[in-house]
């Protein structure tokens, strides 16, 4: 068992101020696709309420820290060595569907290393957290990534491009490389609850391109600090820049690694 510290406190907070909104939003969304209703714009301002909601919370708490927002974009604060990263509803597709599995990310960098890690996920209530050299837990429980060495006994997540975005020949190439070789292929909708999964042992692994910084940065340290370990999909440390990942514990990263390698 582990007690926050009090930054880790700050963003748990910010975070579950913002989850009862998307709650709220969640359940009258639900009731929306009842009625047939087009619920896009209903997203698109539950998504707003809640970056503004952590945006508030978060400057009140640490006034002059740069803020990157997905709906915002970048603030400059004039303490130029933080910045929050922050997306306040990852897995918007699930929200917009009433599928309940999204989560709220929020990420703190130092000098340009992530060096704590929230992902909250509104529905069960779960919040995942780390801090740089503290280890990574989900409520108050310390977790480590799977122990499965094999490709063929693990289960791997992943992210489908969609409709104007992506790769799409190159998603195929990987996935007929990866998924003759494993247990199984899970696409779920959230990059930040993927990555959160990884760390919980749950899946054993992930890969994915084309994403933001905003849903890589709290998951890559909740994954390293539960002792796996975290590249791009080429193997390289610009995660955040490319936009690409792969993560898995030590013995499957290299596997996986080496199939989307085979891929190109």
């Amino acid at each position: 068992m582990s007690t926050q510290s009090a930054l880790l406190k700050v963003m748990s907070d910010a975070a579950r101020k913002a989850a009862r909104g998307l709650n709220r939003d969640f359940g009258e969304l639900a009731e929306l696709q009842v009625a047939k209703k087009a619920p896009a714009d209903f997203v698109s301002a539950a998504d707003l309420k809640a970056e503004q909601v952590l945006f508030e919370s978060l400057t009140k708490a640490r006034p002059g820290y740069g803020f990157l927002g997905e709906e915002r974009g970048m603030i400059e604060g004039s303490d130029k060595t933080h910045r929050w990263i922050v997306d306040p509803l990852d897995g918007t597709t699930n929200f917009l569907h009433a599928i309940p599995h999204f989560a709220i990310n929020i990420a703190l960098e130092r000098e340009g290393v992530v060096v704590a890690a929230l992902t909250h996920n509104p529905i069960t209530n779960d919040t995942f957290w780390a801090e740089k050299g503290k280890g990574c837990f989900v409520n108050d429980k310390r977790l480590r990534v799977a122990a499965r060495k094999h490709m063929d006994e693990a289960v791997f997540a992943t992210g489908i491009p969609f409709l104007g975005h992506g790769q799409h020949a190159t998603f195929l190439k990987e996935l007929h490389q990866i998924s003759q070789r494993v247990a199984g292929v899970r696409r779920f909708g959230a990059a930040s609850l993927d990555l959160a999964w990884v760390a919980a042992g749950r899946f054993d692994g992930y890969w994915e391109r084309d994403l933001k910084p905003w849903d890589l940065a709290a998951g890559v340290l909740l994954v390293t600090e539960a002792g796996g370990k975290v590249t791009d999909a080429d193997g390289g440390s610009d995660i955040l820049t490319k936009g690409s990942i792969c993560a898995g514990n030590l013995d499957l990263h290299p596997q996986l690694l080496s199939r989307l390698t085979a891929a190109k």
